[in-house]
């Protein structure tokens, strides 16, 4: 119905006669007709709109997504966030959580099938963003008041061999491809940044969106760049925060 509703959109849209053109031209007016509504009128149901998806997500997060993501993980400490619903994991990952972590639930994380338990260890008061993905190989290791913005990939395994006669053949990755991660405390990973596996990044530092971090990372510096390389130097300060050098 969707295919033919849209192929006789197209032949009216493009049709020789002006008269056809039109009939999609008025239909197009009519679905883009709007009420004019005036602003304190918008501003109170967005209010009520808010109101009824705080309403909603509250209890559906507390009664049941964190409920159900811990009896998924290991260890899970104190006070748990998650919106958006429940992290996908797959693979038998061993996921341990500090206290304080905050994750989306549009997470996914999963462990190498082939390895001896592989295991993800967050610390405290971690932030993972919206669509990242961490594929553990071995070991995952994510210190203290790390942030992990939107769309990181964070691999510990590659999943399929080089060869390609091999990976048609569905054989997994070589034991070569396979790495622990390491992000050191006060890490800051921004959008879209991937982080291949072998590779620790050190205390404080800042790798910039967009970024393919292939080699480690020394402490308090800012990457950027695929290869991420190091463009300038963050210094902490006395109170734990830092300044840009």
């Amino acid at each position: 119905m969707a295919s033919r509703a849209n192929e006789l959109k197209v032949w009216l849209q493009h049709h020789p006669n002006p008269s056809y053109r039109n009939i999609f031209l008025t239909l197009k007016k009519i679905r883009q007709f709007e009420i004019p509504t005036p602003t304190f009128y918008n501003k109170c149901l967005y209010s009520l709109h808010s109101l009824a998806l705080a309403l909603w997500h509250a209890p559906v997060r507390t009664l049941y997504s964190t409920p159900a993501f811990k009896g998924r993980v290991n260890r899970c400490g104190k006070r748990l966030y998650l919106y958006g619903g429940v992290p996908y994991v797959s693979g038998p990952v061993e996921i341990n959580l500090g206290n304080d972590c905050r994750i989306s639930g549009h997470t996914t994380f999963s462990g190498r099938p082939m390895s001896d338990n592989p295991t993800l260890m967050l610390g405290n008061n971690i932030d993972i963003g919206w669509q990242t993905t961490i594929a553990v190989g071995r070991k995952v290791t994510i210190e203290d008041n790390v942030r992990i913005a939107g769309r990181a990939f964070l691999f510990g395994y590659s999943g399929h061999p080089l060869d390609a006669r091999r990976r048609a053949m569905g054989e997994g990755d070589d034991e070569s491809q396979v790495g622990d991660i390491v992000l050191k405390r006060d890490v800051w990973l921004g959008t879209n940044v991937t982080v291949r596996q072998g590779v620790t990044i050190g205390e404080g530092t800042v790798v910039a969106a967009g970024s393919v971090v292939t080699k480690d990372l020394p402490p308090y510096v800012i990457a950027a760049g695929n290869p991420a390389k190091v463009v300038s130097t963050v210094k902490p300060r006395a109170n734990g925060g830092f300044s840009h050098a």
